[in-house]
């Protein structure tokens, strides 16, 4: 039974993130990149001190540049972003990308870019979904033989960091219908590949999506990521190791908004008396701090069975998710409520944990959509 706390290095790692994210990447700088409209999105200065720092290559074996720290480890990293709204790729590129080239990439695949990766010398992106709920064994998007290689053909949304990805990671259907699971190919595209369009679309959170769109792009045998038809099995569990981190990032998101909100309580008076001395908001938030207590459990209770190959980890990730997503949204409605009307207003921070919130909820599959699988993997 592994025991739901840190050791020593994990703990060294999420202090040295705590530091580095409150200092480089705090809340302020996300206004700043969403009121100049920044064409990157995120800083390049500040990806370059995580790549130094050794966060991109928490995943990496050693052997390419990495620390092969874990996802226990990673999600140290992303709980603090969570809690600094820090904006970098560190999902798009050193989960996604670094999993699935680990996962389903040839030797040469890994030897090509996971080393620039790990020097931040290269972006990736997942397109997976094409419609507006999380869906990722509706694949419309086809990949056709053509000699020794694929003509690619769709429209993938919500891509993650799509419009600053060198590299596209894309599953497309080379055989079946539309729901099936068998027939769906991993494919690695040169985001600058005659045919491929990108749109960038900016979300609530002020973050990057895009729409991608292919028309007859011509792909030869070596963009193939994995087995001709086997990629759904390698989706789903790179899916799993994002959604872990996802909610990691949630309980940062809910601790840090639970915690600027009692600040607040013990700070405004009303009729004469701080708000904190109110039995009915005392409640609330007592609920509010367990609730957020049972998150941490499932969320590092998921990171761990990732980490050890726990055959139970995509149940656990399902939990995870699930129950981040309800308690980071209860969080953060309650942060805004006890605010008042003063937590509508776009001087207070606390209006932008709300905007991440949502969207990440929503990012590869709600509550709903982790709910059911739970349930369905459990057996009911």
């Amino acid at each position: 039974m592994a025991m739901l706390v840190l050791n020593e290095e994990q703990q060294m790692l999420r202090d040295a993130a705590k530091g580095f994210l409150a200092e480089q990447a705090p809340v302020s700088q996300l206004r700043q990149l969403r009121d100049s409209r920044d064409e990157t999105g995120f800083s390049p200065a500040l990806w370059q001190g995580m790549v130094d720092m050794g966060f991109v290559g928490t995943l990496l074996a050693e052997a390419f540049g990495g620390s092969a720290f874990g996802h226990v480890g990673m999600g140290q990293v992303f709980e603090q972003a969570g809690r600094n709204l820090s904006v970098s790729p560190l999902l798009s590129t050193a989960v996604l990308g670094v999993c699935a080239l680990q996962l389903a990439g040839t030797p040469a695949q890994q030897q090509d870019m996971l080393p620039a990766i790990a020097e931040g010398r290269l972006l990736t992106a997942l397109a997976v979904d094409e419609a507006a709920r999380h869906a990722p064994a509706r694949v419309a998007a086809t990949a056709k033989a053509q000699g020794d290689g694929y003509l690619l053909n769709g429209e993938k949304r919500f891509v993650i960091d799509g419009h600053v990805a060198n590299s596209l990671i894309v599953s497309a259907r080379t055989a079946g219908a539309e729901q099936d699971r068998d027939g769906i190919t991993l494919f690695l595209v040169d985001a600058k590949a005659p045919g491929v369009s990108i749109e960038r679309t900016s979300m609530v959170d002020s973050r990057n999506a895009a729409i991608v769109r292919f028309k007859d792009v011509q792909l030869n045998s070596a963009a193939l990521l994995g087995q001709v038809g086997q990629g759904f099995a390698v989706l789903e569990a790179l899916l799993d190791v994002a959604n872990a981190q996802i909610a990691a990032e949630l309980l940062g998101i809910a601790s840090q908004a639970f915690e600027v909100t009692v600040k607040y309580l013990q700070e405004r008076k009303q009729f004469g008396v701080t708000l904190g001395s109110f039995q009915g908001l005392q409640h609330r938030c007592a609920h509010l701090f367990s609730e957020i207590e049972l998150v941490k459990s499932v969320v590092i209770k998921a990171l761990i069975a990732l980490d050890e190959g726990d055959a139970q980890a995509p149940v656990l990730v399902s939990l995870a998710k699930a129950k981040a997503s309800e308690v980071a949204e209860l969080a953060t409605n309650e942060a805004i409520q006890m605010h008042g009307g003063m937590g509508m207003t776009d001087e207070f921070d606390v209006g932008l944990f709300i905007k991440r919130a949502r969207p990440l909820q929503q990012l590869f599959g709600d509550y709903r959509f982790h709910a059911d699988r739970f349930a369905t993997l459990r057996g009911y």
